[in-house]
């Protein structure tokens, strides 16, 4: 695939690695769509989140970065339990190091392998959303939708993934359901 080929065709981009990493997975209209399917969707999700000049595509960084995505979602979406065993199952293959850098304290993370790497980081930012803002990490209102954000609206009452899509969706249809019970 070469590299004007690689526009990310997903809905909803930009939230944070975890978050966005489930979002590789959404539906659009009765077909379920997949970025992960192969090494050019990974190359896409890496290049999306800066990635792509650490690591690199291929099966075994897509391996587990597909295990990272169904390890967070039954953390999302399941129960905690199993959901925390599965995301701690990944978190296992790498470490955050202290360093002391020119500008400071600081951290960096190191991998048991770096085809870990970009399944361990997204684990890890979804500990730091569970320290931060665990109310706050929301799933789509619409019932027919699957992506995940993080509500960063002032008073936490975001429900739509997308105003634009989803939103609108719903008032479409509660307001043909007005009209067609008039």
């Amino acid at each position: 695939m070469s590299d004007p080929d690689r526009t990310d065709p997903r809905p909803l981009t930009g939230e944070p690695l975890a978050l966005d990493l489930l979002n590789t997975r959404w539906g659009k209209g009765s077909a379920a769509r997949d970025l992960l399917t192969g090494t050019d969707g990974l190359a896409v999700w890496l290049g999306a989140n800066g990635l792509d000049a650490r690591f690199t595509a291929d099966e075994a960084t897509l391996r587990h970065t597909l295990r990272a995505r169904d390890a967070l979602r039954e953390a999302v979406e399941g129960t905690s339990g199993e959901g925390a065993a599965a995301v701690d199952a990944v978190l296992a293959h790498g470490r955050i190091r202290a360093t002391l850098t020119a500008d400071g304290p600081g951290e960096r993370p190191e991998f048991d392998d770096a085809s870990w790497g970009p399944a361990w980081l997204a684990a890890r930012d979804y500990l730091l959303l569970l320290g931060t803002a665990p109310d706050r990490i929301r799933r789509c209102a619409h019932e027919a939708c699957t992506l995940h954000f993080l509500d960063t609206s002032r008073n936490g009452t975001r429900r739509w993934c997308s105003m634009a899509s989803c939103g609108n969706r719903a008032k479409a249809s509660r307001h043909y359901a007005r009209t067609k019970d008039a």
